[in-house]
C-alpha cells in the first residue's frame, strides 16, 4: 500500500488491506468471520470482501483480546457478548490511549551542554569535582544504552 495513496479513514478496506495493516493472515480473518458475528464485511460479485471501518476496528479488538490478553475464541465472544462491543472498543481505544502515553520518548537532551550552562550560571547545586563529573558521564554512557534498546525499530 506504500506505493497507493492513502486511503481515507472512511475508507473501505480489502481482505489484503486489513490482513497487512492487522498483521494477520487472510484465512484467520476469514475465520473470524465464522466465530465473531461483529465481523461483517460486504461482499461484492465473486465473493470480494470490503472491510468498513468499524469492522477493522472490531478486528484490531478480537485480535488484541486473543493476541495481548490471552483470551480463547470462546472466551472473547463471551467478554464482547457481555461486556458490549461498543463499550470494548472504548476500552481498548482507552487503553491503547494510556499505552501511547507511557511510551513516549523524550528527545535527545544534551546533558553535557546543560551542565556547562548550570555551571555558568551559577546554578549549580553539587561541588564539581573529578568523581562527580566521573559519574555523571557514566550515568549518561548507560542512559544512552538503554534508550537504544527502548527505541523500536
Amino acid at each position: 500500500m506504500s506505493a497507493k495513496a492513502e486511503k481515507s479513514e472512511s475508507a473501505f478496506r480489502t481482505i489484503s488491506e486489513v490482513s497487512e495493516t492487522m498483521g494477520v493472515p487472510q484465512h484467520v480473518l476469514r475465520f473470524w468471520e465464522t466465530k465473531f458475528s461483529q465481523i461483517s464485511p460486504m461482499k461484492r460479485g465473486g465473493g470480494r470482501r470490503y472491510y468498513r471501518p468499524e469492522d477493522v476496528e472490531i478486528i484490531e479488538v478480537i485480535r488484541d483480546l486473543l493476541h495481548e490478553d490471552g483470551y480463547t475464541i470462546k472466551g472473547a465472544q463471551k467478554h464482547l457478548r457481555e461486556q458490549g462491543v461498543k463499550n470494548v472498543i472504548q476500552a481498548f481505544h482507552a487503553k491503547a490511549e494510556n499505552e501511547n502515553t507511557q511510551t513516549k520518548i523524550e528527545p535527545e537532551i544534551d546533558y553535557n551542554s546543560q551542565i556547562l550552562t548550570m555551571a555558568q550560571k551559577g546554578e549549580q547545586k553539587f561541588r564539581e569535582d573529578e568523581d562527580t563529573l566521573a559519574t555523571l558521564k557514566s550515568l549518561r554512557a548507560r542512559l544512552i544504552k538503554v534508550r537504544q534498546h527502548l527505541k523500536p525499530v
